[in-house]
């Protein structure tokens, strides 16, 4: 079996109207909503399929390095292929992580050359579901969240993570609401990733500390990147505090900043996206030291069901103490509570994922086990340029958010 051709399709769901989320010292605005999905066709017939980052840089290394290695190359192995392209091009961490994602596509087809799911190739499923929080909750009045928790919770999700950003005591006050709407039982988690995002206005070291004090009375999960996510040294001090659970890791850039995460205890919960930061490869690498320091797993996922699915063969690979959550975004509809309308991210599949209160089943048919239809394609052509924007009060700044997600911010001056 040869490999004939790969293709990767950028996609982009427009808002009518930009969304603007004003927050304690700016405003965020949201413009629409970007995805990828590469497409590898092999010389017999089968198709493979990896969701991608939105992203235009990460498009021209598919269509300009990776398609053309991998051409005509027969596909027996995927990690020898990965290992032949390291050989080939060097260890560059950008076309690195954009050939990860290709290669969940040859996992794919691997597993439909087999008759077996993925999860058999990357060393077998200890078990067939995994569970998944509820994500929505961004900058929104206390009350709301508290109700959108409730209806997360209506859902049949077990869990609920929000993005606070009114101000300390206003953050603190709406986890209390949110946690007397759901009862004692249900999982709650805070991303504080507003919190060093707002110029001037960023909360200190101490407010930090003091809401993490305070959280831990109304017995949140985690609480997620209250600190700039480089800073594994504040990280780490924060932790020896042990003043509640923490996560971070999605704006990891490397191997090494993960293992530095790891191996120094910095955090509770490592968190990765497998469209951007690594694929299978660095999953692999990194569970391993994970279960060996007694830490747990979480998959950001702020994409596609595709992307979730990937993530999911992956996850069921380890036992839920070690790989335990995947996010699931709760995009809305006018049936659906959720974030914002993302429709594109549940019809890049035929059908549904198979969801059971609160957790994702994970299919047993050949390869990812799901269909994509391609008609996203056509429905949803690409619209260039950054998906969201921050805009700080003092300094008077204006920063793009692109689609590749763990990248820095791109600097304007507003």
């Amino acid at each position: 079996m040869k490999i004939a051709s790969v293709r990767a399709f950028l996609l982009s769901y427009p808002f009518a109207e930009p969304i603007q989320l004003p927050f304690h010292g700016g405003e965020r605005t949201i413009l629409k909503r970007d995805a990828m999905f590469i497409r590898v066709d092999t010389d017999n017939g089968l198709v493979g399929y990896a969701p991608g980052p939105g992203s235009e840089r990460v498009h021209r290394l598919i269509e300009q390095v990776i398609a053309p290695f991998l051409q005509d190359r027969g596909l027996t192995d995927p990690d020898a292929l990965r290992v032949q392209f390291l050989e080939d091009h060097g260890a560059s961490s950008d076309l690195v992580k954009a050939y990860c994602a290709v290669e969940i596509a040859l996992y794919d087809l691997a597993g439909k050359a087999h008759g077996v799911p993925v999860s058999e190739l990357l060393g077998g499923r200890v078990r067939d579901r995994i569970r998944l929080y509820g994500s929505a909750g961004l900058y929104l009045p206390a009350e709301a969240y508290a109700a959108e928790a409730a209806a997360i919770a209506e859902l049949g999700f077990r869990a609920y993570k929000m993005r606070p950003a009114q101000g300390a005591e206003k953050d603190l006050e709406t986890v209390r609401l949110m946690r007397k709407a759901v009862g004692p039982d249900f999982d709650l988690m805070v991303d504080g990733h507003t919190w060093w995002r707002m110029g001037d206005r960023n909360y200190d070291l101490a407010s930090i500390e003091q809401l993490a004090r305070e959280m831990v009375s109304l017995n949140i999960a985690w609480l997620e990147e209250p600190l700039p996510p480089h800073d594994h040294a504040a990280y780490q001090r924060l932790k020896e505090k042990d003043l509640v659970p923490l996560a971070c890791g999605e704006h990891e850039p490397s191997e090494e900043g993960y293992l530095d995460l790891i191996l120094n205890r910095s955090v509770d919960y490592v968190q990765m996206d497998v469209c951007c930061q690594g694929g299978y490869s660095m999953g692999r690498k990194l569970f391993p030291e994970i279960a060996r320091h007694g830490l747990k797993f979480a998959f950001h996922s702020l994409g596609t069901a595709l992307e979730m699915v990937a993530a999911a063969h992956l996850g069921i690979c380890w036992p839920q103490v070690v790989a335990e959550w995947i996010e699931y975004p709760c995009y809305s509809s006018p049936s659906r509570p959720g974030m914002y309308p993302f429709p594109l991210a549940s019809e890049i599949l035929k059908e549904p994922l198979d969801l059971d209160r609160g957790d994702l089943i994970v299919p047993r048919a050949p390869g990812l086990g799901v269909a994509v239809d391609e008609s996203v394609v056509e429905r949803y052509p690409w619209v260039p340029g950054p998906w969201s924007y921050f805009r700080t009060d003092s300094p008077a700044e204006r920063r793009a958010v692109s689609s590749d997600r763990m990248g820095n911010w791109e600097n304007r001056t507003a």
